[in-house]
C-alpha cells in the first residue's frame, strides 16, 4: 500500500496532489506555470509541487500526470505543447522518474479527464463513453469497452479537430473548419467580437472589464445567462457545431454517453441543447436507443483525479489502456 502523486499540467497553473492508493485526498497545492519563463522554470515548479504534496510523508509509489499534447503515453514523451513555450520532445515520464525514484505515467490531460469521468463520474457504469472538453480548445478521450482508446501513436481522442464546416475558418491546428474552430471559447469570442463591430446591438460589452478587444467566452457566457439575444444565438451556433461533431463520434463509437465538460460548457442547457436537437435530427435513431448527453461530473478535479487513476491503472495493468474496470453499460 502507498501513495499516488497526481499532476494536473496546465498552460496557466501546475495542480498537485497526493492521494492515498485508495484515491483518498492526502495533500493539494497549486502554483502558476510562468510558462513563458521556459521549459527549465515550468519543470522545477513541477518538481516544487511533487515536493510540496509529498514533504514529510512516506515516498509515493508512482507519479501520474495530465499533461496537454500531442504526446506519446507509452514513453511519456510530449512532442509539442503549444502553451508551454520550449517543450519540444521533452520525457517527462523519464525526468520525474529520474529525479524522484518511482514510476512516472504520462498521458494527455483530456483522455486523463476521460478515465475519471468514466471511472468515478458522469460515466460511471457505463462501458462506453466518450469525454469531450470544450475550453481554450476542444479535446476529449475515448472509453471502449472499459479501456482508453490511445490509437497507433497515442494520439486518439482529438475531437476537436473533426472537421464539421469544411468552408469553416481557420484552425490552430493547420486544418479548416475544425470543430475546436468553430464552437470553443476563443471561437465564440471571435465570432461574439466580429458581429459587435459590425454593429450588432447586444449587452455583451458592458460584461468586458478593458478594451472589446479582451472580449472572451466568459462575458458572452453571462451575457447568455441574462437573456441577451445575441449572446445566447452564439452558444446556439455553438452547440449546433458540437452537435455535428457528437454525430461522427456516435456513428463511429456508438458510445452509451458523451460526457461535456470544460470551462465552456458551464453554461449549461444553452450549449448543451442545441447539441442534443442536433443529434436528434442527424444521428440513426438505432445509435440514440439510450444514448444521452450529460454534464461531466467531477467538474475541476477530473484532471487529478484522472492523473490518478492513470498513474494507478499503469502500474497494475502495464499500460494506461488497460484497465480491470470492463463494466457493461447501462441504460
Amino acid at each position: 500500500m502507498g501513495s499516488i502523486v497526481a499532476i494536473d499540467l496546465g498552460g496557466t497553473s501546475i495542480r498537485a496532489a497526493l492521494y492515498s492508493e485508495e484515491g483518498k485526498l492526502l495533500a493539494h497545492y497549486v502554483l502558476p506555470t510562468l510558462a513563458h519563463e521556459g521549459l527549465e522554470a515550468t519543470l522545477n515548479r513541477i518538481f516544487k509541487a511533487v515536493e510540496t504534496v509529498i514533504k514529510g510523508k512516506e515516498k509515493p509509489i508512482a507519479i501520474g500526470v495530465g499533461a496537454p499534447g500531442p504526446l506519446d503515453p507509452w514513453k511519456g514523451v510530449i512532442f509539442s505543447a503549444p502553451n508551454l513555450p520550449g517543450w519540444e520532445n521533452i520525457p517527462l515520464a523519464d525526468i520525474l522518474s529520474e529525479r524522484f525514484g518511482v514510476p512516472a505515467f504520462v498521458n494527455n490531460d483530456a483522455n486523463v479527464a476521460a478515465l475519471a469521468e468514466h471511472r468515478l463520474g458522469a460515466g460511471k457504469g457505463f462501458a462506453n463513453i466518450i469525454y469531450v472538453t470544450v475550453s481554450t480548445g476542444i479535446g476529449g478521450g475515448v472509453i471502449v469497452d472499459g479501456s482508453l482508446l490511445l490509437g497507433a501513436k497515442g494520439l486518439a481522442g482529438e475531437v476537436g479537430h473533426i472537421v464539421v464546416k469544411p468552408d469553416g475558418p481557420p484552425c490552430g491546428c493547420g486544418g479548416v473548419g475544425c470543430l475546436e474552430a468553430l464552437a470553443s471559447g476563443p471561437a465564440i469570442a471571435r465570432e461574439a467580437l466580429r458581429r459587435l463591430k459590425e454593429g450588432a446591438n447586444s449587452s455583451i460589452p458592458k460584461f468586458v472589464k478593458g478594451t472589446l478587444d479582451s472580449l472572451s467566452a466568459k462575458e458572452v457566457a453571462m451575457a447568455a445567462l441574462e437573456g441577451d439575444p445575441l449572446a445566447q444565438e452564439l452558444f446556439r451556433e455553438a452547440g449546433y457545431y458540437l452537435g455535428i461533431g457528437f454525430v461522427s463520434l456516435i456513428h463511429v463509437f456508438n458510445p452509451s454517453r458523451i460526457i461535456v465538460g470544460g470551462g465552456v460548457a458551464k453554461v449549461g442547457r444553452l450549449l448543451l441543447e442545441p447539441a442534443e436537437e442536433t443529434v436528434k435530427r442527424l444521428a440513426m435513431k438505432e445509435f440514440l436507443e439510450g444514448f444521452q448527453i450529460v454534464p461531466a461530473a467531477l467538474g475541476d478535479e477530473a484532471g487529478l483525479l484522472g492523473a490518478y487513476l492513470l498513474a494507478k491503472e499503469s502500474l497494475y495493468f502495464s499500460s494506461p489502456n488497460k484497465s480491470s474496470s470492463h463494466s457493461s453499460d447501462s441504460s
